[in-house]
């Protein structure tokens, strides 16, 4: 099973339910930020054992970010059920693309639980240019792609982007009801920075300042609602990173940053709102240092252009 803590039908996870009915789950296959879905972005995830179940979670972000065909074989079917927010650089799909293969490659079959997009209304953002390809970024779409992870599936497997063009066994259970311009807010929050649906919305256009000398508010309590800098005056609000559980040393940690609360700011409903990695690029003191050395800006986007 490919599931976090976002997997769960009503306020049963669904690893609960399906042992409750007698289905053996071999092993749980985690995703960054892991099983419980509190360790911090980028945190390594190493093996371990659920409390509850005693089933064995091996972390699909820890020594290998694909099941090997050791772990796969023992298997009879892998089920992925992960709540996703829409964007190309949220890593679920990531790992989703990468299990699909070990299935394409040991011909097991994949069963998708899909679940709504809250951010599936609309599409946007430059295609990922393949040179850019990486964890955040693997596959050809938009930075926001107005798809469900099942749609998402059928079009890797459709186009052809496995490894050697293999083919995932696949079966998705479609969301009922559910129509791209449905509103929906998560029951659960998907990941320890995206504490609420202002942030959820919002993330599609603030992730882009990660590749910048901005903070995003990654060590407060208003997460991907809140921009600022401690190196220009960008606005009134102030905040100070801090050291806190699911946000590691976090970028700027400790320093006082002036910026903006976006926590209450009307979201666009048609598109990503640049506007704000544009204007504090244009008012930085010195914009020849604002974008970070590691090229994280360009893979983010998918582009240099």
């Amino acid at each position: 099973m490919v599931v976090n803590h976002t997997s769960q039908i009503g306020k049963t996870h669904l690893v609960d339910s399906l042992i409750a009915r007698g289905v053996t789950v071999k092993t749980i296959f985690a995703p960054e930020h892991g099983f419980r879905g509190e360790a911090t972005d980028g945190e390594k995830i190493s093996n371990s054992r659920d409390p509850r179940t005693g089933v064995f979670i091996t972390s699909l972000y820890g020594q290998n970010r694909k099941p090997t065909p050791a772990q796969m074989d023992s298997l009879d079917v892998v089920i992925f059920d992960i709540q996703d927010v829409g964007t190309r650089f949220y890593t679920y799909i990531s790992t989703m693309h990468y299990v699909m293969e070990a299935c394409a490659e040991r011909n097991k079959p994949l069963i998708i639980l899909d679940r709504p997009n809250p951010n599936g209304h609309y599409i946007d953002g430059p295609v990922l240019d393949p040179k850019f390809k990486s964890f955040v970024g693997m596959h050809p779409i938009p930075v926001v792609h107005g798809l469900t992870v099942g749609e998402l599936a059928r079009m890797i497997n459709g186009e052809g982007w496995l490894a050697g063009s293999k083919t995932c066994p696949l079966t998705v259970i479609p969301v009922k009801n559910y129509t791209h311009q449905t509103p929906y807010v998560l029951p659960i929050k998907p990941s320890p920075n995206l504490p609420n649906q202002q942030a959820v919305l919002l993330y599609p256009s603030l992730c882009f300042f990660e590749g910048t000398i901005v903070s995003v508010g990654r060590g407060t309590d208003k997460q991907f609602q809140v921009i600022g800098s401690p190196y220009t005056k960008y606005g009134p609000y102030t905040f100070t990173p801090a050291d806190k559980p699911g946000a590691i040393n976090p970028p700027l940690e400790g320093k006082l940053c002036y910026g903006l609360d976006l926590s209450a700011v009307a979201v666009s409903k048609k598109e990503m709102m640049l506007h704000y990695v544009i204007d504090f690029f244009n008012r930085a003191s010195d914009n020849s240092k604002f974008f970070l050395a590691n090229n994280g800006f360009y893979r983010l986007a998918g582009t240099d252009q």
